[in-house]
């Protein structure tokens, strides 16, 4: 540095020194921190697939999609629910059935293979909701054709006259329950009350619940009706 530098400036050598020292330390300092914040591309990320389960091929790739469906949001994780039902009678597959809850007679006959032909299903109720644990007959005694046997001029009601077969429990009237005997208009509604409440009757058993149908009138009755 010239000596009348020194002089104007009043600055010994050591303090310029360090002072230059200072300087530098102070633009590097602030290069790197420039350079530390400049502006940098960034890669998008690589989609990874999923490795196939040991075995591999279809049976690895069908594992992982079915997966992804279980974790999609929305899955259902839970199988709706079923009722298990009886088909007997003249059907092509009769035996036990299983179908989705609110299914109707007409959907338990197409399960079991359809009605055989020849069959008279006048008295089957076809749009009748089903319960779990019902048996469903087909070709069975016709349960409504008009004034039913033990019914005087007119279609009226003889008390104590017996129907030829088996009333269902789930389909008569009031009319065709008050033919059997010991029931009569007031026990019949009561039947008709009990089977709207309870979606219907799954057994000749739960007539035993019904108001006014004691041990000796159940008796007496359960040869006579059927689900």
């Amino acid at each position: 540095m010239p000596v009348w530098l020194q002089a104007r400036c009043g600055l010994e050598r050591r303090s310029v020194v360090a002072l230059t020292v200072v300087l530098v330390l102070a633009a590097g300092f602030a290069v790197q921190h420039f350079w530390a914040g400049r502006a940098q591309s960034v890669r998008a990320p690589e989609v990874v697939r999923a490795a196939a389960p040991y075995g591999g091929g279809e049976r690895g790739e069908e594992a992982v999609a079915g997966a992804s469906a279980a974790d999609a949001p929305g899955a259902v994780g839970t199988a709706a629910p079923e009722i298990v039902v009886d088909v007997s009678g003249k059907v092509r597959e009769p035996g036990i059935h299983r179908l989705p809850a609110g299914s109707r007679v007409a959907d338990a006959l197409r399960v079991a293979g359809g009605v055989r032909p020849g069959t008279n299903t006048d008295g089957l109720n076809r749009a009748r909701l089903l319960v779990d644990g019902e048996q469903v007959i087909v070709g069975g005694p016709a349960a409504a054709l008009g004034p039913v046997p033990g019914t005087g001029p007119g279609g009226a009601a003889v008390a104590g006259a017996a129907p030829s077969g088996p009333v269902s429990l789930n389909s008569a009237t009031v009319d065709q329950l008050d033919t059997l005997p010991g029931v009569g208009p007031v026990l019949a509604q009561h039947i008709i009350d009990y089977r709207t409440q309870h979606s219907g009757f799954r057994s000749v058993d739960e007539l035993r619940e019904v108001n006014g149908i004691g041990d000796r009138r159940f008796a007496d009755l359960r040869n006579l009706v059927r689900p």
